[in-house]
């Protein structure tokens, strides 16, 4: 009965993540500027459920692309959301094998610098194919490649998702005491806590 018990709880909570990722994208406030754009907090859900298993962050991350297709944004948008998956997956399986990764400054400033880069990157990715298949506004061309998609895209997404991974352990940090299903990351810098 416990593990049903729990298999619901985190049912639950990929669903209430999933809906917040849903609902961002239509009411946060979002700066757009050429290929790219960020929207406040949108990427808090997906790293929500990175800490919680990678089943849930692909659950969420596949409910956050949702919520920019829904939302109406443009396909190099929606796609870029969609690549999340990516970043989602590899960053929650690195915490369900070393769920120890948090408990330090150090090992957090590694992580989130890595998974962010890895973000970026795939973001680049798409956001190049569109902008090599004239499928992105003459103002985007006008600027260049380098200025913007790499350091719109790739820099300004890197810097992006650094602060939505800073929100996120905000959260996680006194949310993760009360949680009573099975998590990746159950405590966050225990080292500097004790110390």
């Amino acid at each position: 009965m416990m593990k049903k018990e729990a298999k619901l709880q985190v049912l639950i909570a990929e669903a209430l993540l999933c809906a917040i990722g849903i609902a961002i994208p239509m009411f946060c406030p979002k700066i757009v500027i050429g290929p790219a754009s960020f929207t406040l907090a949108s990427h808090v859900p997906v790293f929500l459920a990175m800490f919680i298993s990678p089943a849930a962050a692909v659950t969420v991350s596949l409910g956050t692309t949702l919520g920019f297709f829904v939302a109406g944004f443009h396909p190099v948008v929606v796609l870029r959301a969609l690549s999340h998956v990516v970043f989602a997956l590899v960053g929650a399986l690195w915490l369900r094998k070393s769920p120890e990764t948090l408990a330090s400054v150090k090992g957090t400033t590694l992580f989130a610098v890595a998974v962010s880069a890895l973000h970026a990157a795939c973001e680049l990715v798409i956001v190049t194919f569109f902008f090599f298949g004239n499928q992105l506004s003459p103002e985007t061309y006008q600027s260049g490649y380098f200025i913007s998609v790499f350091l719109l895209v790739g820099l300004g997404g890197m810097i992006h998702s650094l602060v939505d991974f800073s929100i996120s352990l905000a959260v996680w940090k006194p949310v993760v005491h009360t949680v009573r299903f099975p998590v990746s990351v159950k405590r966050i810098f225990q080292k500097t806590e004790q110390a």
